[in-house]
């Protein structure tokens, strides 16, 4: 179990990889965000992008779930109050690998809570290629150590 003290500022690590395929991109984005060079093939190729390209939402709760399995299970996560920022860099297309970074770039103790503090992270996607697709700059929140 990993504690608030046990995360330190430049702390990286590496949260997994997961293989995008063109049926997950069209069903998350048919339910989630339904933009014709999501879930068209055809309109795709006419986008400004020339095919289908997953959602940046989709690339969002991929990062998650491997940020998830790999950080906080094995954590006391406590939640987290957002995000201060997302950006979405280069297009997420079927078959692409994408991996991922988790750093630690600030560690504070709660001015309010002694039982917890606040851990920020900057999180990159890279595709297969080493094409940063995504930034992730975020909050989250950790139970301290019990005496």
């Amino acid at each position: 179990m990993r504690y608030f003290e046990d995360f330190s500022v430049g702390e990286a690590t590496d949260v997994g990889s997961v293989t995008v395929s063109e049926e997950e991109i069209i069903d998350f984005a048919s339910r989630y965000d339904p933009q014709p060079f999501h879930v068209d093939r055809q309109a795709a190729i006419a986008s400004p992008y020339g095919g289908l390209i997953a959602s940046g939402w989709h690339t969002t709760a991929l990062f998650m779930g491997m940020f998830v399995r790999a950080i906080l299970l094995d954590s006391a996560s406590l939640g987290s109050p957002g995000v201060e920022e997302i950006r979405w860099t280069a297009p997420v297309r079927p078959g692409d690998t994408l991996s991922a970074r988790s750093t630690v770039t600030d560690a504070r103790p709660s001015s309010k809570d002694p039982r917890r503090g606040t851990i920020f992270t900057i999180n990159e996607v890279f595709n297969q290629d080493g094409t940063l697709v995504m930034t992730l700059r975020a909050r989250g929140f950790f139970a301290r150590r019990p005496a």
